[in-house]
């Protein structure tokens, strides 16, 4: 999947996205290396609810730089730049990390309490990931976004979508290796946190300053403008000062004729 629109789609990376990449992807190796040992870091990082409420209160954190598999790792760090890039750009490093590692903790803490009873460990960083699809869905609303990189949908309809199969599938009785309770957890701490209004603020400041940006450029290139303009009107004038009004030939009467138009549209487009 991937967007469009107003923001247009992030081929760069910004530094906090760039940080999680790299430290799941490096815990991944560790966690790989490990295994091959006979150690399983999933056992001691990963969130299991039996363990948590026994007193490992440091896994709704880590279970997040864990992962099942090489897709999985991929899967998640392919959304995490996509969307993360956007919110990271319109909120600054600070305060999407937080968002984001509030989104995922959340998610493991609802997640321990709904399966308070299950040994198994939940592993990944979805929770924090639809976390980020809840927000980019309520900062970017009509933003489109390609599924499969073919079928356009508006983003506030494809986290609807998303959000109602995670329930259908939450809800039902077979077994499951993905953690569908984490996902809607991610999507619900998300959307809370989305509605204390800060968020918002931030988004509509760096509007206005790309809009006052923008107004100093067009101000900016109208001076210079107005600058070249006005040397080819003095080459002119100088002409006539060292060989007279005479000298002047007809295409440079309407040259100057012209520029003089030229020179008060410009003052009349003056802020």
């Amino acid at each position: 999947m991937r967007y469009r629109g107003e923001w247009g789609f992030q081929f760069g990376i910004t530094p906090a996205v760039k940080y999680l990449i790299l430290a799941n992807a490096g815990i991944f190796i560790l966690s790989f290396m490990s295994g091959l040992l006979g150690l399983k870091l999933s056992s001691f990082l990963g969130l299991t609810p039996v363990m948590f409420w026994r007193g490992a209160i440091w896994q709704p954190l880590t279970y997040m730089f864990l992962h099942g598999g090489i897709f999985h790792l991929l899967f998640n760090m392919l959304v995490l730049w996509m969307f993360g890039s956007a919110l990271e750009s319109a909120w600054g490093l600070r305060k999407f990390l937080k968002f984001y590692l509030i989104c995922g903790t959340g998610a493991g803490l609802m997640n321990a309490v709904v399966l308070a009873g299950s040994p198994i460990p939940t592993v990944g960083a979805s929770g924090g990931i639809y976390g980020l699809l809840m927000a980019f869905a309520i900062l970017f609303p009509n933003q489109l976004i390609y599924f499969w990189g073919i079928f356009p949908i508006k983003a506030k309809y494809f986290v609807i979508g998303i959000g109602a199969f995670e329930l259908i599938a939450a809800m039902g009785t077979a077994q499951s290796n993905i953690a569908h309770v984490a996902h809607l957890s991610g999507m619900l701490f998300g959307l809370v946190y989305m509605k204390w209004g800060g968020w918002r603020i931030t988004l509509s400041h760096q509007r206005e300053d790309s809009k006052r940006r923008r107004h100093l450029k067009v101000v900016w290139d109208r001076a210079r403008e107005k600058e070249k303009l006005q040397k080819k009107m003095d080459d002119l004038l100088d002409k006539i000062n060292r060989e007279g009004i005479d000298s002047l030939t007809a295409e440079d009467r309407e040259r100057l004729k012209e520029m003089g138009r030229e020179m008060s549209a410009l003052d009349d487009k003056e802020p």
